[in-house]
């Protein structure tokens, strides 16, 4: 029981309250329920910015500045972003590009990316932060490729302040364009030097190490057939100067097999060792073909990876075996991918993707609801190096949890297991979203003053770059 004299800033009462997610299958609700990490009809009290305590209903919480009524909904730590493409909402839906392969969709839409610019970027990741943000997501990463212009990630970074929006900017990169036998047009890669000048910038601008940071800065060349194994090598040593995290996509499509013994003369997975990236500061989005010793072998080394259910399915590709890989010891966590792929930015949409996936590939018992939800907490949280601050709810943590909403009728009948009923019988959003312990969605509506002024600017913006009058 906390001292008498003791207030928080927020208690939230009446709730399911998942502080972690340690278990998955049949028993795992009676088993959470039994070790305290979920608790029925309980509390959580958050303080300057950190979960502070939780408790039972027969447990006296601390007072509080503020006191929410969760109505006895469902409240989880909120859900990690690890891969996305924030730019590409300004290309969502772009009809000359809907129906193509990987390959053909990037070198269909790279002209138009080629306009991006500071104020294109900025409004981008405002839309896409809030977005994300109603779909329960408290942090995200993005990996930022296309740099036609400087300063791109200094206007996402803008925009994610400006928000109060956790994140961990990718620089990326290219430096290999169609002149030089890659996918993208000149107009939008880099020379190395100005690759590694700038990742130095925004290391020493931006990147806060400290607990809680709001902002950090990761190394993020985009693929192997957009960089050279040069600039590969260069920015994994300068991650480890820095002691930085390093992404970038990897086994991805099966042209990328073919592309890299052709051109480097080994596979994917070969080729990522070799350059010096199987460590425990990569995380790799999608990663689909690697094979099973492949597999082992990064998860052996501590490499992590990121499942985007709706864009491997919108683009007809395979999907990672998520459930294997957990199982060989590699952390997975989830991602939207660009939203000209999967053309949303819902993390909620993608965690009942991933088990959905899992099962359709596996059999019904292979993921529960509880095992996607760990993917999107626990297994971002690792991707991104995080995991002892945002993914779960344990006191210390940061104050980011999402209070959901489920439509009424989607939720009638349901009643033996609030977690499974969240995720089977959504859709579901933030009915109250709170980053540092700070509301940003209220009662089911986004706190962003500056909304009504972004989305007419990000709809000029979008039908500039479409060349649409």
């Amino acid at each position: 029981m906390a001292p008498a004299a003791l207030r928080v800033d927020t208690l939230i009462t009446n709730a399911y309250i998942v502080l972690d997610v340690a278990t998955e299958g049949p028993e795992a609700q009676q088993e959470a329920l039994e070790s305290g990490r979920e608790i029925d009809g309980g509390w959580i009290a958050l303080d300057a910015g950190r979960v502070h305590s939780a408790g039972a209903g027969s447990v006296q919480p601390p007072a509080a500045e503020r006191v929410i009524d969760a109505g006895g909904r469902l409240v989880t730590p909120g859900l990690v972003n690890t891969h996305h493409h924030m730019y590409q909402n300004l290309t969502r839906a772009f009809a000359p590009a809907i129906n193509g392969s990987l390959f053909q969709w990037l070198t269909t839409l790279y002209p138009r990316w080629s306009a991006l610019d500071e104020e294109s970027t900025y409004l981008s990741t405002y839309v896409a932060c809030a977005e994300l943000l109603l779909s329960g997501c408290t942090t995200s990463s993005d990996h930022m490729y296309v740099h036609p212009k400087p300063n791109l990630i200094d206007a996402q970074i803008k925009a994610t302040t400006e928000i109060g929006f956790r994140f961990m900017a990718n620089r990326g990169s290219m430096t290999r364009s169609v002149e030089d036998g890659g996918l993208p047009p000149k107009e939008v890669v880099q020379d190395e030097e100005t690759i590694l000048t700038d990742s130095e910038r925004l290391i020493s601008t931006f990147h806060d190490a400290t607990p809680g940071a709001m902002t950090r800065v990761a190394l993020a060349p985009c693929s192997m057939f957009s960089v050279s194994e040069s600039i590969m090598r260069k920015t994994a040593e300068l991650a480890e100067k820095h002691d930085v995290r390093l992404h970038t996509h990897l086994a991805e499509d099966k042209d990328e097999d073919t592309y890299a013994l052709e051109v480097y003369g080994r596979r994917p997975v070969e080729y990522f060792e070799d350059v010096g990236w199987a460590t425990p500061r990569s995380w790799v989005a999608h990663y689909v073909y690697g094979n099973e010793e492949e597999n082992r072998r990064l998860a052996a080394a501590g490499v992590t990876s990121t499942q985007c259910p709706s864009s491997n399915m919108i683009l007809a590709g395979d999907t990672a075996d998520a459930q294997a890989l957990r199982a060989m010891g590699m952390s997975v966590g989830l991602g939207c991918d660009g939203s000209a792929s999967s053309d949303s930015a819902n993390l909620w949409m993608e965690t009942r993707g991933a088990m959905l996936l899992a099962r359709y590939r596996n059999g019904p018992s292979a993921m529960s609801a509880r095992g996607a939800l760990s993917m999107a907490t626990r297994g971002s949280a690792a991707n991104l190096g995080w995991a002892d601050e945002i993914g779960h709810l344990r006191p210390g943590a940061c104050a980011d949890l999402v209070i959901w909403e489920s439509a009424p009728l989607s939720q009638a009948g349901a009643l033996t297991d609030p977690v499974e009923g969240w995720l089977r019988s959504g859709p579901a959003s933030g009915w109250c979203v709170m980053v540092a312990g700070k509301s940003l969605v209220d009662s089911g509506q986004l706190q962003l003053d500056a909304l009504d002024d972004v989305l007419p600017r990000h709809a000029r913006a979008a039908a500039q770059m479409q060349g649409i009058a």
